[in-house]
């Protein structure tokens, strides 16, 4: 077999790799799935990697029985499928694994409104309620979704279809949420002696948006995972 020098880069972003992205079947395959998945970046690029290996090892394997390597990419390429026949099966998983990166996201932020909360209860009393209600959101958001999708409960009854769904939107309306806090917390400032509270309580909202804004915003771009054929569930 080829040594490991004979092998194609993962990375096509240089002009070279763009050069050989046009000529290598393995690369040109790879860059073409890494294109058309949604997902969190680290277990996009993990996934694409494995899968880049694998049409590595076939090709390499086709040289082994005599073929030329051109040849033996191209074999390879075609016994792993189309990006289109692969690409249901892989977005699916990647589908999942941003919403659990949503949902700890939001756990993240619980912490953030509830001290947010206790600062501005001090200087606004009952009117920073909302506070409290966007960590309960985002805890229950996290708890559930994590729940549905890993560990025990998961293996027992399969994830709804839907919950990707429900995740991403219900994240959403917890960041615009976290962002019209930021604001009123800003103006309100003004209006108080305590002002100083609330400037440090809208830090911690616009904190919290930040944190969440941009896993949702992915998570809306995923795909609607296929559904189980038996049940219309996902795979727990």
């Amino acid at each position: 077999m080829s040594g490991m020098s004979d092998r194609a880069p993962l990375d096509v972003g240089d002009a070279r790799g763009q050069g050989r992205q046009q000529s290598d079947p393995v690369v040109a395959y790879t860059a073409e799935l890494r294109a058309a998945l949604v997902g969190p970046a680290r277990v996009k690029s993990r996934m694409v990697a494995e899968i880049h290996d694998g049409l590595l090892d076939a090709t390499d394997a086709y040289v082994g029985e005599g073929v030329p390597r051109a040849e033996a990419a191209r074999r390879a390429v075609r016994d792993f499928g189309t990006v289109a026949e692969l690409v249901p099966e892989c977005q699916r998983e990647l589908t999942v694994a941003q919403t659990r990166h949503t949902a700890r996201a939001a756990a993240r932020c619980v912490p953030f409104l509830l001290v947010c909360w206790a600062l501005t209860r001090t200087a606004v009393g009952p009117a920073a309620a909302p506070l409290a209600l966007l960590a309960a959101v985002s805890t229950v958001l996290a708890a559930v979704t994590l729940a549905a999708t890993g560990g025990a409960l998961a293996r027992r009854f399969p994830s709804p279809r839907a919950l990707p769904r429900v995740v991403a939107w219900t994240g959403t309306g917890a960041s615009l949420g976290m962002a019209v806090a930021t604001l009123a917390l800003a103006c309100t400032a003004f209006l108080t002696a305590q002002w100083p509270l609330l400037v440090l309580a809208g830090a911690l909202s616009a904190a919290s948006h930040a944190v969440l804004s941009t896993s949702v915003r992915v998570c809306r771009r995923c795909p609607a995972p296929a559904a189980d054929p038996l049940d219309g569930t996902l795979p727990g």
